[in-house]
């Protein structure tokens, strides 16, 4: 072997280093570890990203940078938010997934499907509708701020600001709605006679008898009185300046320009680019690649074993009659209605509790935050839903909210309420997530994520869930009011189909719904309406709860006696919300190890 050259000797040591350095930057751990610091940095940058466009969504989670206003819904955000989100994607989908570990590749698959659906969203311009009977715009700005920490003057300053942004965002989506209605892609002219109403009320000629007033009522005791009078001052200034006026545009647009450009016919798929609108709707809510009509016959086959186990029920019972006059005896007979609000919401807490005690038997980690049972606001009560549930904001001042509509009690029947708060309060939506909210060592946007079918899925889950639990359906009235909101949300799929993709009109959809359930007229036309302003939202329930129990019988037949019910629920909920291919797969994981333990 020949020698090395003096001159090479003492330049050896740092020629070995480099070649060592570069074999090992190129080794399987470091590109992993390249992968892993990619995929934070977009992480990161997307959430500060996600902060700044919705500052709605940035309170909820505790920062409070962006409390003095709200989004921004011009062409030019739409056109911002489009761009960066297809760079985001773009960079995303160049990491190797296969060189994360599992946390990491959840992320990024999570993040990837968070980023699709806001880019379809944004291509589609769903702009242009931004409201329906459940959830709008108008009601987001409204309580923008319910439950955020104010203990400062600078918070007061914060909120002021925020109601005197009402009349630009008010503006921008009533000139996005104009754009509507120059393309023809607006609501149906049923929902717009529902709404108007609501918006009208929202005018006030005393700013104090607005919500948005709230806040100055119960001022921190710790403030000065001046200062508290001068923040008052403030606050009824803007809502009486900005705020009222913006309500008094809106309605008047409403009830005038919007109502006569409003479409006579009820489905998406009749409206311009509406069958691309309707798809996108079962790929956000559904997430699961399946056409209207697979759904559509999923529906009706659940509608049949459903109603077969209600007919059974009723035979049980020992009722003399049929279908038909033991649904009308549920939705007549006095004894299934509370006398007073307060009644109603009592016996909603009362069932809470009972669910309470039996929890820690079918779960092993529970959330630490609590939850209320609180009645729907006054102001959106009458063309509100049955019941709904309203998270906490982190670092806020109240728990989750187990909404309860007080409004028209004879349509309020309490053979329901045991199903009803199984489904919103507890193992439903405040425990799913509520437990989300306190994922630790995941990214933020994890800990705020809501899908659709998991979250309504699992929630629908846990109404068959009660049946496990001792004493919560106590009489063949509420066994029967579960059947029938598991029958409810199974003639979703075929009416929500029906309607946006088969031409159903408005009435064959509130026959097929009421001939179906038990559900009171009111409640009926309420649904019927939600369905034609929000398409595809309604199939989320049902897709999703099939998909649950779909997993659990897997894990039953392939674990056996080593099957865990709490260890599957906790399973199930230990990664937050996610798409049910991700669910699945996480599942079929859970089960592997769980024959491993064994």
């Amino acid at each position: 072997m020949a020698s090395i050259p003096a001159r090479l000797r003492n330049f050896l040591p740092i020629l070995l280093a480099t070649t060592w350095l570069a074999v090992t930057t190129s080794a399987p751990g470091a590109r992993a570890a390249d992968a892993a610091d990619r995929l934070q940095a977009i992480i990161d940058e997307h959430w500060q990203y996600s902060l700044r466009e919705n500052p709605i969504m940035a309170g909820r989670m505790g920062v409070a940078d962006y409390n003095d206003r709200l989004p921004g819904v011009a062409p030019e955000d739409r056109a911002r938010r489009l761009k960066a989100e297809q760079q985001f994607l773009a960079r995303l989908q160049k990491i190797d997934a296969s060189k994360l570990d599992d946390s990491d590749r959840v992320n990024r698959d999570l993040l990837e499907w968070v980023l699709g659906i806001s880019v379809d969203h944004n291509q589609l311009y769903l702009d242009r509708i931004p409201f329906n009977t459940f959830s709008s715009f108008y009601t987001g700005a409204l309580r923008a701020s319910d439950g955020l920490a104010m203990t400062s003057a600078e918070d007061y300053r914060d909120y002021i600001a925020r109601i005197r942004d009402f009349g630009r965002y008010f503006d921008e989506n009533i000139a996005n709605m104009r754009q509507g209605i120059r393309d023809g892609f607006v609501l149906p002219q049923i929902v717009v006679q529902g709404v108007a109403p609501t918006v009208r009320a929202q005018v006030y000629k005393d700013p104090t008898q607005s919500s948005l007033y709230q806040p100055f009522a119960h001022m921190p005791a710790s403030m000065p009185a001046g200062e508290q009078e001068k923040l008052q001052a403030e606050g009824k200034k803007a809502i009486s300046e900005v705020a009222m006026p913006a309500f008094a545009r809106l309605a008047d647009f409403l009830e005038g320009d919007y109502m006569d450009a409003a479409t006579e016919t009820i489905g998406v798929e009749q409206l311009p680019g509406g069958e691309d609108y309707y798809r996108y709707t079962i790929r956000r809510y559904v997430t699961l690649d399946l056409s209207p009509d697979q759904i559509h016959q999923v529906g009706l086959k659940e509608v049949a074993r459903i109603r077969a186990e209600m007919e059974a029920l009723i035979e049980e019972s020992g009722f003399d009659g049929s279908f038909e006059e033991f649904t009308e005896f549920l939705r007549t007979d006095p004894r299934f209605y509370a006398e007073t609000p307060e009644g109603l919401l009592k016996e909603a807490a009362y069932i809470s509790k009972k669910i309470d005690y039996r929890l820690p038997e079918f779960f092993g980690k529970l959330p630490r935050l609590p939850y209320g049972v609180v009645p729907v606001p006054d102001e959106i009560a009458p063309n509100y839903t049955t019941a709904s549930y309203n998270p906490a904001a982190i670092g806020g001042t109240r728990g989750g909210a187990y909404w309860v509509n007080t409004h028209a009690l004879d349509q309020r029947p309490l053979y329901e309420l045991p199903a009803l708060t199984l489904h919103e309060a507890v193992p439903g939506h405040h425990l799913q997530g509520a437990l989300s909210q306190e994922l630790e060592n995941v990214p933020d946007f994890r800990r705020n994520l809501y899908i659709s079918a998991f979250g309504e899925g699992w929630a629908l889950y846990t109404e068959r869930l009660g049946k496990e639990m001792e004493g919560i359906y106590t009489t063949p009235y509420e066994h029967f009011g579960r059947l029938s909101y598991e029958m409810w949300r199974a003639a979703r799929l075929v009416i929500d189909t029906g309607i946006h993709s088969q031409g159903w009109t408005r009435q064959q959809a509130l026959d097929f719904l009421a001939d179906n359930t038990s559900l009171s007229p009111a409640n009926v036309r309420a649904e019927v309406d939600r369905y034609i302003s929000w398409p595809g939202q309604a199939l989320s329930y049902k897709m999703g709860e099939i998909k649950i129990r779909e997993l659990r019988a897997k894990a039953e037949k392939e674990l056996g006696e080593e099957f865990d019910i709490r260890a599957f629920h906790d399973a199930v909920l230990a990664n937050g919300a996610l798409p049910m291919g991700m669910l699945e797969g996480e599942m079929e994981r859970f089960v592997e190890d769980a024959k491993g333990k064994s």
